[in-house]
C-alpha cells in the first residue's frame, strides 16, 4: 500500500485549498489502494474571502487550523513531514496554494515560497519519490524545481509567468497529466479550466495512478 502526504492550503478555493481537488484527491488516493496522511503550514492565511461576494473580510485565520476541515482534524503541521514515511507528496490546488504556500497570486515569477513547502518538496526529489501538482499548484513547482516540465492547462499568462520561473509548460486539457520523468513530477490543470467535479475526479484519478505506476 502505497502511502501519500497531502498537502493542503485552507479551506476554500478563493483564499485556501479548492475542497473538490482535496477531496477527489484523498477519494483517488483510496481508491488506487493507497492511504493518505494530510499536512498543511502551521501559518496564517494571506487573507480570508468571503465565497459568495468574493470580497475580501476583516478577520485573520491559520492555514493549518483551515485546513483540518477537510482532514476531518487528522493533520499535522508540514514542519513535521518526513519523507522517508512516504512514497509520494501530493498538492490539490486553489488559490490557496498561489497565496499561502506561495505568493505567486502576488509576485508571479518573482514569487517566493513557504520553506516548508520547499523543504518537503526537495526531500522527496532527494529521496527519488513521485510528487503530483494539480491546478495552480505546479506553478509552485516551477519555481522550486528548476527547468521542470509541467502544465496548468492552457492559460496563457499563466503559462507565460511558469516558463519565466524557467520551466517548460505543456497545454494540456480535461484529465490529461504532464510527466516530468527527471523530477517524478506529474501535473494536471483541473479547475485552471472550465471543468466540472467529473473533470476533477478524472485528473485526480490520472495523476495518482501515474504517481503509483512511479
Amino acid at each position: 500500500m502505497k502511502k501519500f502526504a497531502v498537502v493542503l492550503s485552507g479551506n476554500g478555493v478563493y483564499d485556501g485549498a479548492e475542497i473538490h481537488e482535496a477531496t477527489m484527491t484523498l477519494y483517488a488516493i483510496m481508491k488506487n489502494g493507497g492511504e493518505y496522511e494530510i499536512f498543511a503550514p502551521d501559518i496564517p492565511q494571506h487573507h480570508v474571502i468571503n465565497h459568495i461576494t468574493g470580497e475580501e473580510m476583516k478577520e485573520s485565520r491559520n492555514v493549518l487550523i483551515e485546513s483540518a476541515r477537510i482532514a476531518r482534524g487528522n493533520i499535522k503541521a508540514l514542519s513535521e513531514f518526513d519523507a522517508a514515511g512516504f512514497d509520494a507528496i501530493i498538492f490539490p490546488g486553489g488559490f490557496g496554494a498561489a497565496k499561502n504556500l506561495s505568493s505567486f497570486a502576488f509576485d508571479g515569477a518573482d514569487c517566493t515560497v513557504n520553506p516548508d513547502v520547499e523543504k518537503s518538496i526537495l526531500a522527496m526529489v532527494k529521496a527519488g519519490k513521485p510528487i503530483g501538482a494539480l491546478c495552480i499548484s505546479p506553478a509552485i513547482m516551477a519555481k522550486v524545481l528548476q527547468g521542470a516540465e509541467l502544465t496548468i492547462g492552457s492559460d496563457k499568462e499563466t503559462a507565460e509567468a511558469i516558463e519565466k520561473m524557467g520551466a517548460t509548460h505543456k497545454t494540456t486539457t480535461h484529465g490529461e497529466v504532464v510527466i516530468d520523468e527527471a523530477f517524478k513530477l506529474v501535473t494536471t490543470p483541473c479547475y485552471m479550466l472550465d471543468a466540472t467535479i467529473l473533470n476533477i475526479a478524472d485528473g485526480a484519478d490520472n495523476v495518482i495512478k501515474t504517481m503509483i505506476g512511479m
